[in-house]
């Protein structure tokens, strides 16, 4: 697939840490855990800077579905039950994505959510600022948009969590073990990408069971939902603490000095399941740590403001 060649310049300009009001649309596999439950909420609580133009439900498969096309579904049904939660109108927001991780580059799965990706980032000009593609799940949306059409890397920014630090030994992550073709799609494309690691940089999003019960419980039906299916993840809250990682794709839109990035040249995934280094390839954003607690400080005081609504 011949994906247009970006100018380092124009690429350099993309990767600019946004400041200022954005709009963004969200992938999200929503019911694969309770994290993406978080970031679509703090999302959606941030109107002054975050203008939230699409939800797209992403596939997965692990113990809470049978498969990516159960998966994409739950997730599906679990966006609505948070914008239920939370008095927002779905009508026009919420699309369902792929049915199946993409297996081979010559074979994207064109669906409601690839469709609209497509439609929205086609609808800008290239001199208009991008649209963000917020990803927190599989990224095999992302990448059939990419593949159904290629002039939409000149109009996106993808903010991706998914694999771990360089450093790590491995790369298994869940988002990029599921589907390596469409992990290496965002890789080697060439879109504008920011790269945002789990384990040893991410996994530092870290909350406990008395914080939510204090901070998040009492906020309205959508904070005793978040608190409650985190308490349901353990049987002995007692010195235990729970990652809600996917918060940190949204903190760096919100406010890029709490996610600190800087530029490498875009890692190659392996079939191993690690990273491998090549300096002649193109320039990506990659997250080197997390602020903890300015993150958590906006999402719960937004949330403060449901306890009164």
């Amino acid at each position: 697939m011949n994906f247009p060649g970006l100018s380092p310049q124009f690429r350099l300009q993309r990767l600019e840490p946004p400041r200022g009001r954005v709009s963004l649309v969200l992938d999200t596999d929503a019911y694969n855990e309770v994290d993406d439950q978080f970031a679509l909420v703090h999302a959606l609580l941030s109107p002054e800077k975050l203008r939230v133009e699409a939800v797209y439900a992403a596939p997965f498969h692990n113990c809470r579905s049978p498969g990516p096309a159960d998966g994409m579904e739950r997730s599906f049904e679990e966006i609505l039950r948070l914008l239920e939660l939370l008095d927002h109108p779905a009508a026009g927001l919420v699309y369902r994505g792929a049915t199946s991780f993409l297996r081979a580059p010559s074979e994207p799965e064109a669906n409601d959510a690839v469709e609209d990706l497509v439609r929205r980032a086609m609808a800008r000009s290239v001199d208009d600022p991008p649209l963000y593609v917020v990803a927190i799940g599989a990224a095999t949306n992302v990448a059939s948009a990419l593949l159904c059409e290629p002039r939409i890397i000149e109009r996106i920014v993808v903010v991706w969590l998914g694999g771990h630090a360089f450093h790590w030994p491995h790369t298994k992550e869940f988002n990029l073990y599921q589907d390596i073709p469409s992990a290496r799609i965002l890789f080697d494309s060439g879109v504008p990408l920011v790269h945002i690691p789990c384990m040893g940089v991410a996994s530092h999003l870290l909350t406990t069971v008395a914080e939510l019960d204090r901070y998040v419980g009492p906020c309205g039906a959508v904070g005793a939902y978040l608190a409650r299916i985190v308490r349901e993840y353990t049987d002995d809250p007692f010195a235990w603490s729970k990652v809600i990682w996917d918060v940190a794709a949204v903190g760096y839109l919100l406010d890029p000095d709490w996610v600190p990035t800087h530029l490498v040249h875009s890692p190659i995934v392996t079939d191993q399941g690690t990273w491998s280094f090549d300096t002649s390839r193109h320039l990506i954003r990659s997250a080197v740590y997390v602020q903890r607690d300015p993150i958590f400080r906006d999402l719960f005081s937004k949330l403060g403001a449901e306890r009164v609504r």
